[in-house]
């Protein structure tokens, strides 16, 4: 049987299928459908310093193979995300990854350092990158030097590993990878959703109210396995890959353009058992095709 084991270096993950944030609510609510511990790991919904109650509704809005989204990050804040943590912890064995946002440095470090104490976090996730916030807010990932600004101010005031979660929506995403690895950061996972416009043709306006939402699903797949690729030949710490990963087979190929793991989205809320349905499906392809582990092809596509 082959080994599903995940290297990033810094963590072994007993396979490599990550739930993502904002598709998984904070893991407790996916214990009703399977058990926690069949995952490598999972990402908690993203949380600010304070309390947030996210976008006015419509907040999601379906697409030909995908989803819209704008949702905002409601949130409890992240005091209040601590005790959601601990009970979730107490369920399952699987490492814990918490997405930190903020509107501004300070409350990225803010948050960080709020939950880089708390044992029963595994990884942090900076996420530089949100497609649907109020224009005024953070999003560092537009260029190389503010990604290179939050990243070191994090990692050089934080000890856990830390994941930057950088945005499609950029002109060259594999500069701004390399400044977020220059910076300090323990991985990078891409991408996050793709702004798209969905538009309400009897009303004559845009569905959102923020108009412009994020796509994910897998209409996105082509487009993030090439932005895969390129981070991962772009720095050398580990990629993760992000974008309409529905199946096994999608899975090893995200991993054959260079990614150490994958995060799962838009199946999380389509089917709630998605992900370890994924999961079967990858070992059961890796055996079909002889492969014995995920580093035999990892980043091995023949150009």
């Amino acid at each position: 049987m082959a080994d599903l084991t995940a290297d990033l270096g810094f963590i072994k993950l007993k396979n490599p299928v990550i739930p993502a944030s904002g598709t998984f609510g904070y893991g407790g609510e996916f214990l009703q459908f399977f058990d926690l511990d069949l995952l490598g790991a999972f990402v908690m919904k993203g949380v600010y310093t304070d309390e947030r109650g996210g976008n006015e509704p419509p907040r999601i809005w379906e697409t030909p193979s995908g989803l819209l989204n704008s949702i905002g990050l409601a949130g409890p804040g992240a005091e209040g995300l601590t005790k959601i943590i601990k009970d979730v912890a107490s369920k399952t064995s699987t490492p814990i990854i918490v997405n930190v946002c903020g509107g501004t440095d300070e409350e990225y470090l803010e948050v960080a350092r709020i939950l880089d104490v708390m044992k029963e976090v595994a990884m942090l996730e900076l996420n530089i990158s949100c497609p649907n916030v109020r224009a005024g807010g953070s999003c560092p990932a537009q260029s190389s030097s503010d990604t290179r600004r939050v990243v070191k101010l994090v990692k050089e005031n934080t000890e856990k590993p830390l994941i930057v979660k950088l945005s499609p929506n950029v002109s060259d995403i594999s500069s701004i990878a390399r400044s977020a690895e220059e910076a300090g950061a323990d991985a990078i996972s891409v991408v996050n959703t793709f702004l798209g416009l969905a538009l309400d043709i009897e009303k004559r306006k845009p569905v959102f109210k923020n108009f412009f939402a994020g796509l994910s699903g897998p209409a996105i797949k082509p487009l993030a396995l090439k932005i895969v690729w390129e981070v991962a030949n772009a720095v050398s710490i580990p990629v993760i890959g992000i974008g309409g990963i529905m199946t096994g087979r999608d899975v090893l190929e995200f991993i054959l353009a260079g990614a150490a793991a994958v995060q799962t989205g838009t199946v999380n809320i389509v089917e709630p058992t998605g992900s370890v349905r994924i999961i079967s499906e990858t070992l059961e392809l890796m055996d079909e095709l002889k492969i014995n582990n995920l580093e035999e092809i990892r980043g091995g596509l023949k150009i």
